[in-house]
């Protein structure tokens, strides 16, 4: 028997799928998983300037957590979170499903448009943070925006410094809009390509007017499971922001004290001045804790999982 026929048995399957499996896995606990638990683990230590904290020393239990807790500055950052999310949540998912829908219409070139709106969803948020701050929102008169101003003889703005009103908002919303608007598209695309053609043909017999009238009574439900998922996803998400706000807002200087979201004000615990990684550990358990109630308590709240969904 030859040494391929050997290796083609039943009993090799295993071996074959830990040898593809294998390297994943291993990449899988060494840099995500042994790092996740490490980090709980160091939340529960006064860990200053050190990921290996003395056990016996510097054990303080659950007070990095309840400092956590009653710090302003997280509050406040949680509050931005809640800001940012009632911003980009409604108008990415209304934006993706209206390009889903009139993409889902064309007769022709409907690959084209589908790859075109969705090409920004391949560019990195750290470029297209510094292209919106350099060449559109720039706080002086050769911005695209200012530009834009000069034309109707406005003054210009410092977008990302101006806190009333907090200009510095539509920045950071219309690149987050730009780039996951596509993705989020093909989500509703495919949602629409499921839907039986049937349903459409019953409803022009029965006199359903082509438009709202169709969209409201049959497509919109049809995408019941499609819009539960999409939304589970723009809030998790937006709780991670990160990438647009500290390339738009810092500086030379800093960070702004204005609109830090969580991870921001996370990063600055764990790898600020003080660099107190026992905080920014129980941060992070905070965090996680929180995204995973949001999550379940949508998908319970919207029915995910049920037979009907």
């Amino acid at each position: 028997m030859s040494a391929r026929a050997r290796l083609s048995g039943r009993r090799h399957h295993t071996l074959w799928f830990w040898l593809f499996v294998g390297p994943f896995a291993l990449g899988l606990g060494v840099f995500t998983y042994i790092p996740l638990l490490w980090s709980v683990y160091l939340s529960f230590f006064d860990a200053h300037n050190t990921v290996t904290p003395d056990p016996a020393r510097d054990f303080v239990g659950l007070g990095n957590y309840a400092e956590m807790l009653s710090d302003g500055a997280f509050t406040d950052s949680l509050l931005t979170f809640l800001v940012f999310s009632l911003f980009i949540v409604p108008a990415t998912f209304a934006l993706s499903l209206a390009l889903a829908l009139m993409v889902n219409r064309l007769r022709r070139a409907q690959a084209f448009f589908r790859s075109v709106f969705f090409l920004p969803a391949a560019c990195s948020y750290v470029v297209a943070a510094l292209i919106w701050k350099l060449s559109i929102f720039n706080g002086v008169r050769f911005g695209l925006a200012n530009t834009l101003l000069g034309y109707v003889d406005a003054d210009s703005i410092a977008w990302l410094s101006t806190t009333d009103p907090p200009w510095y908002w539509l920045a950071i919303v219309t690149v987050r809009l730009w780039l996951q608007a596509g993705f989020f598209m093909i989500l509703f695309l495919a949602g629409l390509q499921r839907i039986n053609p049937q349903l459409y043909e019953a409803a022009a017999v029965d006199g359903a007017r082509p438009g709202w009238q169709v969209f409201r009574h049959i497509t919109f439900p049809q995408l019941r499971a499609t819009s539960v998922a999409v939304a589970l996803l723009l809030v998790i998400n937006a709780f991670q922001a990160f990438d647009e706000f500290y390339n738009l807002l810092s500086d030379s200087r800093g960070y702004p004290p204005y609109a830090r979201p969580p991870l921001v004000y996370l990063y600055y615990t764990a790898l600020g001045q003080g660099q107190n990684l026992g905080m920014g550990s129980a941060g992070a358990v905070l965090l996680a804790v929180l995204i995973a109630v949001v999550t379940i308590g949508q998908a319970r709240w919207f029915g995910l999982g049920r037979k009907d969904a």
